[in-house]
């Protein structure tokens, strides 16, 4: 189970590669929604998939906490459901998926508006917290440029 829980959090193995991972697990976040575009235009498929990323996350990144410690930079699972949240009801266009990849890094890094506070949280949610609300600022964001048109 251990094993399972390894895989998971690391998201198949990116956050062994250090530094950058977490970029890179949301890259991959960004290129699967764009290649599973047509299930995922139906918005109730998303929160179905953001859903089973956030609970999973939170198993798994708790999970290897005893063996990683709090937070390791190996769990990159955080970034894959944050990425999901940051996506969420967005038209799955290139313009838009950069914009909300741009604007999820840039929350998630620096941290700003209560998200640094969010890693208090114990075990996997400390882990997840963070990100999820670094989705949520991004996805506002999103969602104000998509309703002003301004990529497309």
């Amino acid at each position: 189970m251990m094993m399972f829980h390894r895989l998971s959090a690391s998201v198949l193995g990116i956050g062994y590669m250090g530094k950058g991972g977490g970029t890179i697990a949301a890259l991959f976040c960004c290129a699967t929604w764009w290649l599973l575009r047509d299930p995922l235009e139906q918005h109730s498929v998303q929160l179905i998939v953001v859903g089973v990323l956030i609970t999973w996350g939170i198993w798994s990144a708790g999970a290897v906490e005893k063996e990683w410690g709090h937070d390791s930079p190996k769990v990159v699972i955080d970034e894959l459901a944050g990425m999901g949240i940051s996506l969420l009801w967005l038209p799955i266009k290139p313009g838009y998926l950069f914009g909300a990849f741009i604007l999820f890094r840039v929350f998630d890094i620096w941290k700003p508006l209560f998200i640094k506070k969010m890693e208090e949280f114990p075990r996997g949610w400390g882990v997840m917290m963070d990100d999820l609300l670094a989705g949520l600022y991004a996805n506002f964001i999103m969602q104000w440029i998509v309703a002003a048109n301004f990529f497309y």
